[in-house]
Protein backbone atom coordinates (compact mmCIF):
# COMPACT_ATOMS: atom_id res chain seq x y z
CA UNK A 1 0.00 0.00 0.00
CA UNK A 2 1.40 3.37 -1.06
CA UNK A 3 0.43 6.38 1.06
CA UNK A 4 0.02 9.77 -0.60
CA UNK A 5 -0.58 13.12 1.10
CA UNK A 6 -2.39 15.77 -0.92
CA UNK A 7 -1.73 19.33 0.23
CA UNK A 8 -4.26 21.92 -0.93
CA UNK A 9 -3.42 25.59 -1.35
CA UNK A 10 -6.36 26.91 -3.38
CA UNK A 11 -5.96 27.79 -7.04
CA UNK A 12 -8.31 27.15 -9.93
CA UNK A 13 -8.53 23.43 -9.20
CA UNK A 14 -10.35 24.22 -5.91
CA UNK A 15 -12.20 27.32 -7.10
CA UNK A 16 -15.93 28.00 -7.15
CA UNK A 17 -17.96 30.54 -9.06
CA UNK A 18 -18.72 33.82 -7.30
CA UNK A 19 -20.29 37.12 -8.44
CA UNK A 20 -16.75 38.45 -8.86
CA UNK A 21 -15.45 35.47 -10.82
CA UNK A 22 -13.66 32.29 -9.79
CA UNK A 23 -12.33 32.23 -6.23
CA UNK A 24 -10.62 29.43 -4.27
CA UNK A 25 -13.26 28.11 -1.89
CA UNK A 26 -13.47 24.32 -2.01
CA UNK A 27 -12.63 22.53 1.22
CA UNK A 28 -10.54 19.36 1.37
CA UNK A 29 -13.68 17.32 2.04
CA UNK A 30 -15.36 18.81 -1.02
CA UNK A 31 -12.25 18.13 -3.09
CA UNK A 32 -12.24 14.53 -1.91
CA UNK A 33 -15.75 14.07 -3.32
CA UNK A 34 -14.37 14.86 -6.78
CA UNK A 35 -11.28 12.66 -6.60
CA UNK A 36 -10.91 10.40 -9.64
CA UNK A 37 -10.88 6.64 -9.31
CA UNK A 38 -7.64 5.48 -7.72
CA UNK A 39 -6.44 1.92 -7.31
CA UNK A 40 -7.04 0.12 -4.01
CA UNK A 41 -3.27 -0.08 -3.49
CA UNK A 42 -3.05 3.70 -2.91
CA UNK A 43 -4.21 5.37 0.30
CA UNK A 44 -4.85 9.14 0.19
CA UNK A 45 -4.98 11.73 2.93
CA UNK A 46 -5.73 15.42 2.29
CA UNK A 47 -4.47 18.36 4.32
CA UNK A 48 -5.61 21.95 3.81
CA UNK A 49 -2.84 24.54 4.04
CA UNK A 50 -4.62 27.67 2.79
CA UNK A 51 -7.10 28.92 0.19
CA UNK A 52 -5.56 31.53 -2.10
CA UNK A 53 -5.32 32.45 -5.74
CA UNK A 54 -1.73 31.63 -6.63
CA UNK A 55 -1.28 35.25 -7.69
CA UNK A 56 -1.16 35.94 -3.94
CA UNK A 57 1.56 33.35 -3.26
CA UNK A 58 4.39 34.68 -1.07
CA UNK A 59 7.53 33.32 0.59
CA UNK A 60 5.56 32.71 3.80
CA UNK A 61 3.22 30.40 1.87
CA UNK A 62 6.20 28.51 0.42
CA UNK A 63 7.54 27.95 3.93
CA UNK A 64 4.17 26.52 5.01
CA UNK A 65 4.23 24.05 2.12
CA UNK A 66 7.82 23.05 2.93
CA UNK A 67 7.04 22.64 6.63
CA UNK A 68 4.01 20.46 5.85
CA UNK A 69 6.11 18.15 3.67
CA UNK A 70 8.90 17.99 6.26
CA UNK A 71 6.49 17.28 9.13
CA UNK A 72 4.92 14.41 7.20
CA UNK A 73 7.92 13.20 5.22
CA UNK A 74 8.40 9.94 7.11
CA UNK A 75 4.68 9.12 7.08
CA UNK A 76 4.02 9.08 3.34
CA UNK A 77 5.50 7.67 0.15
CA UNK A 78 4.75 10.74 -1.94
CA UNK A 79 3.20 14.19 -1.93
CA UNK A 80 0.85 16.05 -4.28
CA UNK A 81 0.53 19.82 -3.92
CA UNK A 82 -2.63 21.25 -5.50
CA UNK A 83 -1.63 24.73 -6.61
CA UNK A 84 -2.83 27.55 -8.83
CA UNK A 85 -1.20 27.56 -12.25
CA UNK A 86 -0.13 31.20 -12.43
CA UNK A 87 2.81 30.91 -10.00
CA UNK A 88 3.19 27.13 -9.95
CA UNK A 89 6.51 27.26 -11.82
CA UNK A 90 7.95 29.58 -9.16
CA UNK A 91 6.78 27.30 -6.35
CA UNK A 92 8.16 24.23 -8.12
CA UNK A 93 11.54 25.92 -8.49
CA UNK A 94 11.55 27.08 -4.86
CA UNK A 95 10.70 23.58 -3.60
CA UNK A 96 13.48 22.14 -5.78
CA UNK A 97 16.03 24.20 -3.84
CA UNK A 98 14.43 24.09 -0.41
CA UNK A 99 13.89 20.30 -0.47
CA UNK A 100 16.93 18.68 -2.09
CA UNK A 101 17.74 15.00 -2.73
CA UNK A 102 14.21 13.83 -1.96
CA UNK A 103 13.90 10.13 -2.63
CA UNK A 104 10.15 10.64 -2.41
CA UNK A 105 8.21 12.42 -5.19
CA UNK A 106 6.85 15.91 -4.55
CA UNK A 107 4.38 16.65 -7.33
CA UNK A 108 2.70 19.96 -8.08
CA UNK A 109 -0.45 20.04 -10.12
CA UNK A 110 -3.52 22.14 -10.73
CA UNK A 111 -6.04 22.88 -13.42
CA UNK A 112 -7.22 25.43 -15.92
CA UNK A 113 -10.84 24.65 -15.01
CA UNK A 114 -12.17 23.91 -11.48
CA UNK A 115 -12.64 20.30 -10.51
CA UNK A 116 -16.36 20.88 -9.96
CA UNK A 117 -16.96 21.94 -13.58
CA UNK A 118 -18.43 19.47 -16.05
CA UNK A 119 -15.59 20.11 -18.49
CA UNK A 120 -12.32 20.21 -16.57
CA UNK A 121 -8.73 19.07 -16.73
CA UNK A 122 -8.56 18.85 -12.93
CA UNK A 123 -9.52 15.20 -12.55
CA UNK A 124 -7.07 13.90 -15.13
CA UNK A 125 -4.24 16.06 -13.75
CA UNK A 126 -4.97 14.90 -10.21
CA UNK A 127 -5.22 11.26 -11.24
CA UNK A 128 -1.91 11.43 -13.14
CA UNK A 129 -0.25 13.21 -10.22
CA UNK A 130 -1.37 10.62 -7.68
CA UNK A 131 -0.28 7.81 -10.00
CA UNK A 132 3.13 9.38 -10.48
CA UNK A 133 3.59 10.19 -6.77
CA UNK A 134 2.70 6.59 -5.85
CA UNK A 135 5.27 5.07 -8.21
CA UNK A 136 8.43 3.81 -6.51
CA UNK A 137 10.62 5.07 -9.38
CA UNK A 138 9.51 8.68 -8.89
CA UNK A 139 11.40 11.12 -6.70
CA UNK A 140 12.27 14.80 -6.49
CA UNK A 141 10.14 17.83 -7.37
CA UNK A 142 8.12 17.83 -10.59
CA UNK A 143 5.03 19.38 -12.13
CA UNK A 144 2.52 16.92 -13.57
CA UNK A 145 0.12 18.60 -15.97
CA UNK A 146 -1.69 17.56 -19.16
CA UNK A 147 0.07 14.21 -19.21
CA UNK A 148 3.56 15.69 -18.95
CA UNK A 149 6.03 15.30 -16.08
CA UNK A 150 8.26 18.39 -15.99
CA UNK A 151 11.29 18.99 -13.79
CA UNK A 152 10.50 21.58 -11.14
CA UNK A 153 13.44 23.69 -12.32
CA UNK A 154 12.41 23.76 -15.99
CA UNK A 155 8.65 24.39 -15.97
CA UNK A 156 6.94 27.46 -17.34
CA UNK A 157 3.31 28.35 -17.90
CA UNK A 158 3.07 29.23 -21.59
CA UNK A 159 -0.70 29.29 -22.17
CA UNK A 160 -3.20 31.22 -20.08
CA UNK A 161 -6.40 29.34 -20.88
CA UNK A 162 -5.91 26.03 -22.70
CA UNK A 163 -5.30 22.73 -20.93
CA UNK A 164 -1.75 22.46 -22.35
CA UNK A 165 -0.63 25.17 -19.96
CA UNK A 166 2.97 24.12 -19.16
CA UNK A 167 6.06 23.28 -21.13
CA UNK A 168 9.52 22.12 -20.16
CA UNK A 169 12.09 24.77 -21.06
CA UNK A 170 15.61 23.75 -22.16
CA UNK A 171 15.13 20.18 -20.94
CA UNK A 172 13.04 17.31 -22.32
CA UNK A 173 10.04 16.24 -20.25
CA UNK A 174 10.89 13.73 -17.53
CA UNK A 175 8.02 11.43 -18.50
CA UNK A 176 4.57 11.27 -20.02
CA UNK A 177 1.48 9.64 -18.55
CA UNK A 178 -1.00 8.05 -20.91
CA UNK A 179 -4.01 5.99 -19.82
CA UNK A 180 -2.46 5.26 -16.46
CA UNK A 181 0.93 4.27 -17.90
CA UNK A 182 4.10 6.20 -17.06
CA UNK A 183 6.53 6.46 -19.96
CA UNK A 184 9.87 7.66 -18.61
CA UNK A 185 12.43 9.52 -20.72
CA UNK A 186 14.90 10.91 -18.16
CA UNK A 187 16.25 9.46 -14.97
CA UNK A 188 16.06 11.84 -12.01
CA UNK A 189 19.08 11.25 -9.78
CA UNK A 190 18.55 10.99 -6.03
CA UNK A 191 21.84 11.49 -4.23
CA UNK A 192 22.17 11.14 -0.51
CA UNK A 193 19.71 11.99 2.23
CA UNK A 194 16.91 14.50 1.79
CA UNK A 195 17.85 17.99 2.95
CA UNK A 196 15.32 20.62 3.98
CA UNK A 197 16.29 24.28 4.11
CA UNK A 198 14.62 26.64 6.58
CA UNK A 199 15.21 30.11 5.21
CA UNK A 200 14.46 31.96 2.02
CA UNK A 201 15.13 35.60 1.17
CA UNK A 202 12.59 36.95 -1.34
CA UNK A 203 14.41 40.28 -1.74
CA UNK A 204 15.09 39.70 -5.44
CA UNK A 205 13.97 42.13 -8.15
CA UNK A 206 13.35 41.47 -11.84
CA UNK A 207 14.21 44.29 -14.25
CA UNK A 208 12.84 43.63 -17.71
CA UNK A 209 14.58 45.69 -20.36
CA UNK A 210 12.64 47.57 -23.02
CA UNK A 211 14.03 49.71 -25.84
CA UNK A 212 14.71 53.32 -24.78
CA UNK A 213 14.01 52.65 -21.09
CA UNK A 214 15.13 55.28 -18.60
CA UNK A 215 17.94 54.45 -16.14
CA UNK A 216 16.46 56.68 -13.43
CA UNK A 217 14.98 53.85 -11.35
CA UNK A 218 18.20 51.83 -11.15
CA UNK A 219 19.63 53.53 -8.01
CA UNK A 220 16.31 53.09 -6.20
CA UNK A 221 16.09 49.43 -7.14
CA UNK A 222 19.56 48.68 -5.79
CA UNK A 223 18.87 50.59 -2.59
CA UNK A 224 15.93 48.27 -1.84
CA UNK A 225 16.82 44.82 -3.18
CA UNK A 226 19.65 42.40 -2.37
CA UNK A 227 19.73 40.90 -5.86
CA UNK A 228 18.63 42.17 -9.25
CA UNK A 229 17.94 39.93 -12.23
CA UNK A 230 18.10 41.76 -15.54
CA UNK A 231 15.99 40.17 -18.25
CA UNK A 232 17.83 41.32 -21.34
CA UNK A 233 17.38 40.92 -25.07
CA UNK A 234 18.59 38.00 -27.16
CA UNK A 235 21.82 36.38 -26.01
CA UNK A 236 22.08 38.94 -23.20
CA UNK A 237 23.50 42.42 -22.89
CA UNK A 238 23.04 45.89 -21.45
CA UNK A 239 22.03 48.79 -23.76
CA UNK A 240 24.37 51.78 -23.75
CA UNK A 241 21.55 54.04 -22.50
CA UNK A 242 21.60 52.44 -19.03
CA UNK A 243 25.12 50.98 -18.87
CA UNK A 244 26.85 53.95 -17.21
CA UNK A 245 24.16 54.35 -14.56
CA UNK A 246 24.21 50.64 -13.81
CA UNK A 247 27.99 50.48 -13.46
CA UNK A 248 28.06 53.63 -11.33
CA UNK A 249 25.48 52.16 -9.00
CA UNK A 250 27.16 48.77 -8.78
CA UNK A 251 30.49 50.40 -7.92
CA UNK A 252 28.97 51.59 -4.63
CA UNK A 253 28.66 48.01 -3.35
CA UNK A 254 30.77 44.89 -3.01
CA UNK A 255 29.58 42.12 -5.39
CA UNK A 256 28.20 40.05 -2.51
CA UNK A 257 26.23 43.05 -1.19
CA UNK A 258 24.25 43.57 -4.38
CA UNK A 259 24.07 40.56 -6.65
CA UNK A 260 23.56 41.21 -10.34
CA UNK A 261 22.33 38.31 -12.47
CA UNK A 262 21.67 38.32 -16.20
CA UNK A 263 19.12 36.29 -18.11
CA UNK A 264 17.32 36.60 -21.43
CA UNK A 265 13.78 37.39 -22.52
CA UNK A 266 14.04 34.61 -25.10
CA UNK A 267 12.29 31.46 -23.93
CA UNK A 268 14.56 28.79 -25.36
CA UNK A 269 18.32 28.12 -25.60
CA UNK A 270 19.45 30.41 -22.79
CA UNK A 271 21.78 33.38 -22.52
CA UNK A 272 25.24 33.66 -24.10
CA UNK A 273 26.68 36.97 -22.94
CA UNK A 274 30.08 36.52 -24.53
CA UNK A 275 28.60 36.47 -28.03
CA UNK A 276 28.17 40.22 -28.45
CA UNK A 277 30.03 43.29 -27.21
CA UNK A 278 26.95 44.55 -25.35
CA UNK A 279 27.17 41.45 -23.17
CA UNK A 280 30.95 41.28 -22.81
CA UNK A 281 31.20 44.90 -21.67
CA UNK A 282 29.12 44.33 -18.56
CA UNK A 283 30.65 40.92 -17.84
CA UNK A 284 34.16 42.40 -18.03
CA UNK A 285 33.25 45.42 -15.89
CA UNK A 286 31.65 43.79 -12.86
CA UNK A 287 31.17 40.42 -11.22
CA UNK A 288 27.83 39.05 -12.38
CA UNK A 289 25.95 35.77 -12.54
CA UNK A 290 24.62 34.50 -15.85
CA UNK A 291 21.49 32.35 -16.05
CA UNK A 292 22.67 30.44 -19.13
CA UNK A 293 19.96 27.79 -19.69
CA UNK A 294 18.11 28.30 -16.40
CA UNK A 295 14.56 29.59 -16.62
CA UNK A 296 13.60 32.96 -15.19
CA UNK A 297 11.55 31.30 -12.45
CA UNK A 298 14.50 29.11 -11.53
CA UNK A 299 17.12 31.84 -11.41
CA UNK A 300 14.90 33.91 -9.11
CA UNK A 301 14.19 30.92 -6.85
CA UNK A 302 17.87 29.96 -6.72
CA UNK A 303 18.92 33.47 -5.71
CA UNK A 304 16.26 33.52 -2.98
CA UNK A 305 17.64 30.22 -1.67
CA UNK A 306 21.26 31.39 -1.86
CA UNK A 307 20.50 34.69 -0.12
CA UNK A 308 18.57 32.92 2.61
CA UNK A 309 21.22 30.36 3.48
CA UNK A 310 24.44 31.95 4.68
CA UNK A 311 26.28 32.66 1.45
CA UNK A 312 28.44 35.53 2.68
CA UNK A 313 31.25 35.90 0.14
CA UNK A 314 31.13 36.32 -3.62
CA UNK A 315 33.01 33.05 -4.09
CA UNK A 316 30.37 31.20 -2.02
CA UNK A 317 27.53 32.83 -3.94
CA UNK A 318 29.10 32.09 -7.32
CA UNK A 319 29.94 28.51 -6.40
CA UNK A 320 26.39 27.81 -5.19
CA UNK A 321 24.82 29.50 -8.19
CA UNK A 322 26.76 27.50 -10.77
CA UNK A 323 26.54 24.17 -8.95
CA UNK A 324 23.65 22.25 -10.58
CA UNK A 325 20.76 21.45 -8.27
CA UNK A 326 17.79 19.32 -9.33
CA UNK A 327 18.93 19.42 -12.98
CA UNK A 328 18.48 23.20 -13.07
CA UNK A 329 21.27 23.61 -15.63
CA UNK A 330 22.63 21.25 -18.23
CA UNK A 331 25.80 23.25 -18.98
Amino acid sequence: MRKILILTTGGTIASVQSPDGLVPGMSSNQLREHLPQIGSDIAIDIKELFHIDSTDMTASHWIRIIDAIRDNYDLYDGFVVCHGTDTMAYTAAVLSYMIQNSEKPIVLTGAQKPIGFEITDAKSNLQDSILYAANSLSHGVQIVFAGKVIAGTHARKVRSMSFLAFESINLPVIAEINNGHIIRYLNIPSNGRVQFYDSINPNVFLLKLTPSMSPDLIPEIFSIYDAVVIESFGAGGIPASIENTLLTELSKYRPEEKILAMTTQVTYEGSHMNTYAVGRRIADSFKILEARDMTLETIIAKLMWILGNNSKTWDEIEQRFYTPVAMDSVY
